[in-house]
C-alpha cells in the first residue's frame, strides 16, 4: 500500500482540513477564556412570575458577578416554550444568549403538528437548575379537603370540573393528564400563557384545580388564599410536609418538574461546559438554595450529560399519555 502524501487539489484540500481542525482545537481553549465577551441574555420560556423566572433572576445576579459582565433575563412566553427555544436556537453559538425551561422542551416533538426548532439538534444542554414537585392545589373555598374528596366529587360531576395549567404540555398540564389517566375522572383543561395567570382564576374560584409547581404555589398556600391536596411526587415535600403524596391514593403517581438551560447547538464545548460550572456553583450559594427551598424547589446544578439524560427519560415517560390523550397542537 502507498504512503505517499496524497498529491493534486483533493489532497491540498484534506491537508488543509486537517490543518484547519488542528488549528482550532488548539484556539478554543482560548475562545473559552474570553466568555463572556459582552452582556449575557437569559431567555425566559414563560411569563414573570412562574418558576422559570425565579430561578434565572435568582442565577442572574450571581452569574454577572462571576462574569464581570451584565446577565439580562427576558421572558419569551407562548408555545409551550417553543417560542423561547426558537429564538435561542437561531442565536450565535457562543454562550451569550441563553434559554431556560421546563421539560416540555423534551416532549413538545409529540405535541405539536409542527415544531419551530428541533430539540435535539438545535440546542445544546446546559445545565439542570432546579427540581420541584408539582402540587395539587384547589381554591381556599374549595369543598374537597383531600385528595379522595376531589376524585369522588369529579366522578360525581363528569366533565364539569376545570384543571388549569400553564399551557398546553407544560408539567402543569401534563400532571393533570397523568391525574385523569389514573384516576379515570374527566377534568376539563383549560390552558393559560403560564402559570401565574391560571394561579389567579384559580384563587378566583374560576378553576376547580391545578397540579402547580410548587414554587409558584408555595406562597398561596402560606397566605391561605389555596388548599393543598397532595404532592405529585412519592415522598412528602420539606417546604409542606404536612401535605401528603397523591401516590397514597393514587396508587404509583410519581411526577416533578424541573427547569433547566440550554445554549445554541454548536456552542463550544468548552463554553457551554464553564456556564455549567458557573451555575452549578451559583446553585451551591445558601442565600439561593435558602431561597429555593422557600419555594420549595431543590437545586440541581448537572452536567450537560445529566441534563441530556433527563430529556431522554422524560420523552419516554410522557410519549404513551400524550399520544393516548390525543394532545395534539396545531400551531408551535
Amino acid at each position: 500500500m502507498s504512503t505517499r502524501t496524497p498529491r493534486g487539489g483533493a489532497g491540498r484540500r484534506r491537508l488543509l482540513a486537517t490543518a484547519a481542525a488542528m488549528a482550532a482545537l488548539r484556539v478554543s481553549p482560548g475562545r473559552a477564556q474570553a466568555f463572556p465577551a459582552r452582556p449575557v441574555r437569559i431567555v425566559v420560556a414563560f411569563p414573570p412570575g412562574g418558576a422559570a423566572d425565579i430561578v434565572a433572576r435568582l442565577l442572574a445576579d450571581h452569574l454577572r458577578q462571576a462574569w464581570g459582565q451584565p446577565v439580562v433575563v427576558e421572558n419569551r412566553a407562548g408555545a409551550g416554550g417553543n417560542i423561547a427555544g426558537a429564538e435561542v436556537a437561531r442565536a450565535e453559538p457562543d454562550g451569550h444568549t441563553l434559554l431556560i425551561t421546563s421539560q416540555s422542551i423534551a416532549v413538545n416533538r409529540f405535541l405539536y403538528a409542527r415544531m419551530p426548532f428541533d430539540p435535539a439538534a438545535d440546542v445544546a444542554p446546559v445545565s439542570l437548575a432546579i427540581s420541584v414537585p408539582n402540587v395539587m392545589v384547589v381554591p381556599a373555598t374549595s369543598p374537597d379537603r383531600g385528595v379522595a374528596d376531589f376524585i369522588a366529587r369529579a366522578r360525581a360531576n363528569p366533565g364539569r370540573l376545570t384543571f388549569g395549567s400553564a399551557g398546553v404540555g407544560t408539567s402543569i398540564h401534563l400532571a393533570g393528564e397523568l391525574f385523569k389517566h389514573r384516576t379515570g375522572v374527566n377534568l376539563v383543561h383549560v390552558p393559560y400563557r403560564g402559570a401565574a395567570p391560571a394561579m389567579n382564576d384559580l384563587i378566583a374560584g374560576r378553576l376547580d384545580v391545578m397540579f402547580d409547581t410548587l414554587t409558584v404555589s408555595a406562597s398561596h398556600l402560606r397566605a391561605g388564599t389555596i388548599r393543598a391536596l397532595g404532592v405529585t411526587t412519592r415522598s412528602r415535600a420539606a417546604a409542606i410536609p404536612d401535605v401528603p403524596p397523591i401516590a397514597e391514593t393514587v396508587p404509583d403517581f410519581d411526577v416533578a418538574s424541573w427547569f433547566a438551560f440550554f445554549a445554541p447547538a454548536r456552542t463550544p464545548a468548552e463554553i457551554v461546559a464553564r456556564i455549567a460550572r458557573d451555575m452549578a456553583a451559583a446553585l451551591r450559594d445558601p442565600a439561593v438554595t435558602g431561597r429555593l427551598a422557600e419555594l420549595g424547589a431543590a437545586a440541581v446544578g448537572s452536567t450537560p450529560e445529566a441534563l441530556g439524560q433527563a430529556m431522554r427519560a422524560e420523552a419516554e415517560m410522557w410519549e404513551p399519555i400524550i399520544r393516548q390523550a390525543g394532545i395534539r397542537i396545531e400551531e408551535g
